[in-house]
């Protein structure tokens, strides 16, 4: 057997990065290329007459972010914020915006083969944010699709230009 026909035998695991945080009990994911970078709470500073998930805004080495309250956006009971609580700076709809969420956990690998679509079920959370189940060793992880967080039309209306 030639080096390329057993290269065309070896069975390649294809494994998806996604950064894996929390909110109550649940693991979430969204994929690793959405995201810049995760910050502790900084001060926010509050915008007045902005959406109700808007908590307001934070200087980023000079750019002005909007901060999303995902607990908010996606209808989960309120926490107060606490020193696990941290700021995900994502790239959505060509705009930075950051997610706030309870804690970030890793960057995880998870193969296509621990990946399964959702059905459309009914649930709290906007739309078809939801994209997929995955399973990382013995934990569910509820697959977000960023763009679908917020739409294109909430980036634009909360963008500082």
């Amino acid at each position: 057997m030639t080096a390329a026909n057993a290269a065309t035998n070896v069975n390649i695991e294809i494994l998806k990065q996604y950064v894996t945080f929390s909110m109550g009990n649940e693991m979430y994911g969204i994929n690793v290329a959405h995201v810049q970078e995760v910050l502790y709470l900084i001060p926010i500073t509050h915008v007045p007459n902005t959406m109700p998930f808007m908590k307001g805004v934070i200087d980023l080495r000079g750019m002005i972010v909007p901060l999303i309250d995902l607990r908010i956006k996606f209808k989960l009971i309120e926490r107060e914020y606490d020193p696990s609580t941290v700021i995900l700076i994502v790239t959505v709809h060509g705009s930075v915006v950051g997610f706030i969420v309870d804690s970030v956990s890793d960057v995880t690998s998870i193969s296509a083969e621990q990946i399964q679509n959702t059905p459309h079920f009914s649930i709290e959370i906007d739309k078809d944010a939801v994209v997929a189940i995955g399973r990382y060793h013995d934990n569910l992880v509820i697959i977000l699709e960023a763009e679908k967080i917020i739409s294109k039309e909430e980036v634009d209306s909360i963008r500082f230009k």
